[in-house]
């Protein structure tokens, strides 16, 4: 069975920082690539990074280029996202997912966590 289970999220002030992580379980980790998406109260799937199965690649949605960063470590099954310089606009619930995906092409629910919440408020 496939498992995703994410962590880090939390409250923090405009302008800090907060580090997600995902562990999967259930599947090979190292052949898959491995994305993060993000769903703000009100509305849609937002597409937010993906990383290529050996982290040779990585891709960002244009909203968090240059503040988020994605990584992984194989051998911990583990996939990572740094955020910094954090805007309101980044509230949102917090997903990874298994596969490659991006703004035109969205994660099912089956290949997704159950996510971690993360507030970016004063």
């Amino acid at each position: 069975e496939v498992q995703l289970v994410e962590s880090g999220g939390g409250l923090v002030q405009p302008g800090g920082s907060l580090r997600l992580s995902c562990v999967a379980s259930g599947f090979s980790f190292s052949s898959y690539d491995m994305t993060w998406v993000r769903q703000a109260p009100g509305k849609g799937l937002e597409w937010v990074s993906t990383i290529a199965s050996d982290g040779s690649g990585t891709y960002y949605a244009a909203s968090v280029k240059g503040r988020f960063t994605i990584s992984r470590d194989n051998a911990k099954n583990t996939v990572y996202l740094q955020m910094n310089s954090l805007k309101s606009e980044d509230t949102a619930r917090y997903y990874c997912a298994r596969g490659y995906y991006n703004e035109y092409r969205l994660p099912p629910l089956s290949n997704r966590g159950q996510g971690t919440q993360v507030t970016v408020s004063s």
